[in-house]
């Protein structure tokens, strides 16, 4: 393709940053702000003027998909096959089965899955998904079992378990391995850089194969990656890096922002070029993904016409939550659309799964995007695990689960002494990925409930196949609604978006509470609102069910600035009041009205499900719920689906035995 022509239809930042001679270069480009076409652009503008030879070329991802993509792009560009572009572990497993290849080494296994290795080199079931993440966290930033524990107290950091137990794993770990010949991930980026800095001739190869470097959302770099970034550059400057630290969301995992923001540190000489104006989304999305950042975040400049104002709808629980985004979902589906225009993004895992299932009893196809599924996790595949080994019948090895669940169920390792958690706590009674893992876990328990509610013979293979079955994805070619992470959305956008559960306790996350972690959650909404390119639509719930016990809640507190940045219609959140004297009004309210004996026997019915499910009454349906249903005396799924506080989910549940009560009491005088 011509040079001139790469340029058309670029704003002067973008031309700038496409076209500049300066190396190393650094490009800030905010949400919507052409961050990946500005980086095959200047490739394909640097190949067609003749600065830059295509085969000499590496550009550096962090996710295949993202350099399927980025591949895809060059391709329309005129430049094919030639480009090196892939994620820093296939390009330094490449190099490293080359290197074993000529000097005809058998090449070691790869391990792909750490956890089930670890959980048998810890002492306890529930210790290893948190040693893990630790394991994970300390081989990003380099740290042996020697200089990991000492490297916690520098950073401050507050792990879920303790160091003691965390340097004897990394050990056991570290001879597993070796006596196996395994290499992890880590090792791959580990071993890639001393290849290059041990061997002249190999690092000579490298550096001449790759000479024109190209890094994308270089804000997630981690200390492994960046070591070995350097070691493939050596002393060459030509380095491009695109980023954007508002959208630094991965601190937790080991990548480190302070590569980009103070990228000048390791490249003095760089210039840079920064991308402000918004090209994806509507003034107010962009105003308030802006707000949600803090004040004195400036709002960029866009090019998107006038927009509609963001909707918040309190919701009474999060089955109602998922009932109506559901709802709103299918009525934004206008005759023409694609389902594939829209996205459902949540906090947590766990959370998706209750949307997937209103989705799918309101009848709209959708997908989980990203590998972000509840199946996914590592803590479910392990409990799934133990399931399948459990001696015991189905159901009790389901009760011995929710017992596993509870943090009181592991005793933790002891820290060393003095050693405190952020509130207080000993160390191993707070971590980051606590409440999630638990989270996930409570839903795993749920839905194993509801397994057995319909399978007269479980098991846990069937509980399995069930599984897949009702959360398994759909085909990616398929139109349907996304249902996704904060996390996994990351480089997506839709033309409308649905935020659900945007309350304190998930947005920001329970367990964030130093100020670098709650910068972090800022950041992560920040994120997930810009992913809306026309329509942002938000929910919370007032109580939501953690186990078997409903947790009153508030909505998140950068839920009030976000609505009011959007303009002067912005909605406002309604007053808190004590729920149960909400409920109680209502219930006053149309109680006179409701036939006592139909009442009577909802109630009773209520109970009875409670009771078999171990859970209190009202998170079968609320009181309200059943006042209206007496009051409507609903005759089809259809107008039981409507009562306020039911819903498709529990209308598709409940439909028989209601229906069924409602009708006994049809021709009864409750006058």
């Amino acid at each position: 393709m011509e040079a001139d022509r790469l340029l058309d239809d670029l704003d002067a930042a973008q031309r700038e940053a496409v076209t500049t001679d300066a190396a190393p270069l650094r490009i800030l480009a905010g949400a919507g702000s052409g961050k990946t076409r500005v980086l095959t652009r200047r490739l394909a503008h640097r190949v067609a003027v003749g600065t830059a030879d295509p085969r000499h070329a590496l550009v550096l991802t962090f996710t295949r998909r993202a350099a399927s993509e980025l591949r895809s792009r060059l391709g329309v560009l005129g430049i094919r096959d030639e480009v090196a572009a892939g994620t820093f572990h296939a390009i330094a497993y490449a190099q490293l089965r080359a290197r074993w290849a000529d000097r005809g080494v058998r090449p070691p296994d790869l391990l792909e899955r750490k956890l089930p290795v670890v959980a048998k080199l810890v002492p306890s079931r529930g210790a290893a998904i948190d040693v893990l993440a630790e394991l994970d966290w300390a081989a990003a930033q380099g740290l042996g079992p020697d200089d990991y524990a000492a490297e916690l107290e520098h950073r401050g950091r507050r792990p879920a378990v303790s160091p003691t137990l965390v340097v004897a794993t990394m050990r056991r770990y570290a001879d597993h391995k070796r006596e196996r010949r395994l290499v992890d991930f880590d090792d791959l980026l580990r071993l890639g850089a001393q290849h290059v800095r041990t061997d002249p001739d190999a690092a000579a190869a490298t550096r001449w194969r790759y000479r024109h470097v190209f890094v994308d959302e270089f804000q997630d770099v981690n200390p492994l990656q960046f070591d070995l970034l350097r070691a493939w550059l050596g002393d060459r400057v030509d380095l491009c890096v695109v980023g954007d630290p508002r959208q630094a969301i991965y601190a937790w995992n080991g990548a480190d922002a302070a590569y980009l923001t103070r990228f000048e540190r390791w490249f003095p000489d760089a210039t840079t070029v920064e991308l402000t104006h918004n090209h994806r989304s509507t003034p107010q999305i962009v105003a308030a993904g802006a707000a949600v950042l803090g004040h004195g975040t400036p709002v960029p400049a866009t090019d998107r016409p006038e927009g509609p104002t963001p909707t918040v709808a309190e919701l009474a629980d999060e089955l109602a939550e998922a009932d109506a985004v559901a709802r709103a979902v299918r009525d934004r589906h206008a005759p023409g659309t694609r389902w594939s225009s829209q996205a459902v993004l949540v906090r947590t895992n766990a959370q998706g799964v209750l949307v997937a299932e209103a989705l799918r009893a309101a009848g709209v196809p959708h997908r989980i995007r990203g590998g972000a599924g509840l199946l996914d996790r590592p803590e479910v595949r392990s409990a799934l695990g133990e399931l399948r080994r459990h001696p015991g019948p189905f159901a009790v090895a389901v009760a011995d689960l929710a017992d596993a669940v509870s943090p009181a169920e592991v005793p933790p390792d002891p820290a060393p002494a003095g050693a405190a958690g952020r509130s207080g706590a000993p160390i191993a009674d707070d971590g980051p990925i606590d409440d999630e893992r638990r989270a996930n876990l409570d839903m795993l328990v749920r839905l194993a409930g509801e397994y057995t509610r319909v399978d007269r013979l479980p098991s846990a293979d069937g509980f399995s196949a069930w599984l897949t079955a009702a959360l398994g994805t759909d085909l990616p070619h398929r139109d349907a609604v996304d249902v996704a992470t904060f996390h996994a959305a990351k480089g997506l956008e839709w033309p409308v978006v649905h935020l659900a559960g945007l309350e304190d306790g998930l947005v920001p996350i329970g367990h964030a509470r130093t100020p670098a972690e709650l910068a972090e959650e800022r950041r992560l909404l920040h994120v997930a609102v810009t992913r809306a390119e026309h329509e942002l639509h938000l929910t919370w719930a007032r109580r939501r069910t953690v186990g078997n016990r409903a947790m009153e809640r508030e909505p998140s507190p950068w839920l009030h600035p976000l609505i009011a940045a959007t303009g002067p219609a912005a909605p406002t959140l309604p007053a808190r009041r004590g729920l149960g004297l909400v409920r109680d009004e209502l219930g006053d309210r149309v109680a006179s009205r409701a036939p006592d004996a139909l009442l009577d026997a909802l109630r009773h019915w209520r109970a009875t499900r409670a009771r078999v499910a171990g859970v209190e009454p009202r998170l079968v349906l609320d009181d309200a719920a059943v006042v209206e249903l007496a009051r409507s005396r609903p005759s089809s799924i259809d107008a039981l689906a409507a009562v306020t506080g039911v819903g498709p989910m529990r209308a598709a549940r409940f439909a028989d035995d209601l229906l069924t009560l409602v009708a006994a009491h049809a021709d009864r005088s409750d006058a």
